[in-house]
């Protein structure tokens, strides 16, 4: 294996265990601690966000620190356009980048937000994870 490829690896996977753990902890609020739907929401954002950022970092494709699911999926489309359409409703997570960080009127349909947040970071997950796997041989 090439030097360089076993770093991308690398930097790859550190993305994927960040998004990870992301990922995990809005579906274990989301299974156990109902009460937490702006922190469920922005985790499953962030897993997506992380997600995304990991295939964009194997395929060697520059992107701008930023929290735009849009922006992310327009740059998958550079490399996969049918993955990026197939994940277009994921830009519905961007407004939990930093919108649930800071107050906010509670609205009666938070969780159900919340667990739908959960469902879409999971479809990004998969989609992605399946993409990456003949790449990283897990």
């Amino acid at each position: 294996m090439q030097p360089l490829d076993q770093a991308r690896r690398e930097v790859v996977r550190q993305w994927l265990a960040d998004a990870e753990e992301d990922y995990r902890l809005a579906d274990h609020l989301l299974r156990t601690a109902v009460h937490f739907a702006k922190a469920i929401a922005s985790n499953s954002q962030q897993a997506a966000e992380k997600y995304l950022k990991a295939f964009l970092a194997w395929h060697q494709v520059e992107f701008p620190k930023t929290h735009d699911i849009a922006e992310l999926l327009g740059l998958v489309a550079t490399v996969d356009p049918t993955l990026a359409a197939n994940l277009a409703a994921a830009d519905s997570l961007t407004p939990f980048a930093v919108k649930m960080r800071y107050p906010h009127p509670a609205k009666q349909s938070a969780l159900r937000g919340a667990a739908n947040a959960v469902a879409v970071a999971l479809t990004v997950r998969e989609a992605v994870l399946a993409a990456l796997k003949p790449h990283l041989g897990e």
